[in-house]
């Protein structure tokens, strides 16, 4: 810590060669890819300079100006190689997870030396000098083997507690599905899965709570709390979650399993909730915008104090989509919840108290 400190590195001593150096002029640069291991007293000495990860769009740029030429040359290459854009996409959704470009730089270097080959292998190689093969997604699959990599897509609005959130992860973003369930019991009556970090399992707690003290508005019966055990599930078990960013996803996924309304089709959200109902704004926007949009969103709801971060995202990213902006929990439901039931709902009805009569004594 001595040397990272302008106050002492002047007089620096190195207790290895018994040597005084002045390390007062020294710039440091240091670089970490998560913050969580790096002590706070280093980090107290540092400026932090946070660099965003690449998106999709721009790591399709860096591989088609620099990744496949640079690729090409090292091999010495006589002819073009080219990717079309759905399969450039294909490539990096499907064999890579990073916010770098390193898994796709080895990626690349694979298919080329796997074209090399083929193109020296092929009866034609002399006639084809100079052509341009263009790969498709399918053609990379035949390269590279089954994809590794799996993306979530939109599911549709037939389940009730359903609801799709937004999520930012250190390789960008994705989106987040928030399942619950009803099952008829007593006592305790409400369960938490998917391996949820402590942030997230209060957000939990306080949607929870805040449809129940907002039943009435929601035309829930209070009895049916007593009755009925919720279960709250966010899927990919093995992932670690945590954040108070899927708020109002949860609160909405809640409501949505109580009144078993359909959700509105295509639509995301992302937001955290407070006690009183305020939906409070997140970070990570472009990312999970971007998720949004290759997931098939059409509609996302954030906390109105994000909309100056909606205004610094460039034209081309947030084309196509619809954002509605909110301050409170029930403009959430009034834009998420539909009023038509979902296919086959649960009758919810409390089960109603039998008094059995007294036997007459005779």
């Amino acid at each position: 810590l001595e040397l990272l400190d302008p106050e002492q590195n002047n007089t620096f001593h190195d207790n290895y060669l018994d040597f005084d150096y002045d390390l007062s002029q020294v710039f440091f640069i240091a670089t970490a890819n998560s913050l969580s291991g790096v002590p706070r007293p280093l980090l107290d000495r540092m400026e932090l300079i946070e660099v965003e990860g690449y998106l999709t769009e721009e790591k399709k740029e860096i591989m088609r100006r620099h990744l496949v030429p640079k690729a090409m040359k090292d091999l010495s290459v006589d002819f073009t190689l080219k990717f079309t854009p759905a399969g450039s996409e294909y490539l990096i959704e499907h064999y890579t997870r990073e916010s770098g470009v390193r898994q796709l730089t080895k990626c690349i270097d694979k298919i080329v030396r796997k074209e090399v080959v083929r193109h020296l292998e092929s009866p034609a190689a002399d006639s084809t000098q100079g052509t341009s093969p263009s790969l498709r997604p399918a053609d990379i699959e035949d390269i590279m083997g089954k994809p590794i990599y799996t993306r979530d897509i939109y599911e549709n609005n037939n389940t009730a507690g359903v609801v799709t959130g937004l999520a930012w992860t250190p390789v960008g973003g994705e989106i987040l599905f928030i399942e619950s369930s009803l099952n008829a019991s007593s006592g305790n009556n409400f369960t938490l899965t998917g391996n949820i970090g402590n942030v997230m399992r209060e957000s939990a707690t306080i949607a929870f709570q805040y449809v129940k003290a907002h039943a009435d508005e929601l035309g829930i019966p209070t009895a049916v709390f007593d009755h009925w055990k919720l279960h709250v599930h966010v899927p990919e078990g093995s992932t670690p979650k945590d954040g108070p960013s899927a708020g109002i996803t949860l609160a909405t996924s809640i409501a949505s399993v109580f009144t078993q309304r359909k959700v509105r089709k295509r639509l995301a959200m992302s937001g955290e909730i407070t006690l009183r109902g305020k939906v409070l704004p997140v970070g990570g926007l472009k990312e999970k915008i971007l998720a949004a949009k290759r997931a098939g969103i059409k509609e996302i709801i954030l906390s109105k104090t994000n909309v100056p971060n909606i205004e610094e995202i460039p034209e081309r990213y947030i084309k196509d989509l619809t954002f509605h902006y909110v301050d409170t929990v029930e403009e959430v439901w009034a834009i998420a919840l539909l009023d038509e039931k979902v296919s086959h709902p649960l009758d919810l009805t409390p089960p109603q108290k039998t008094t059995t009569p007294d036997h007459e004594s005779k």
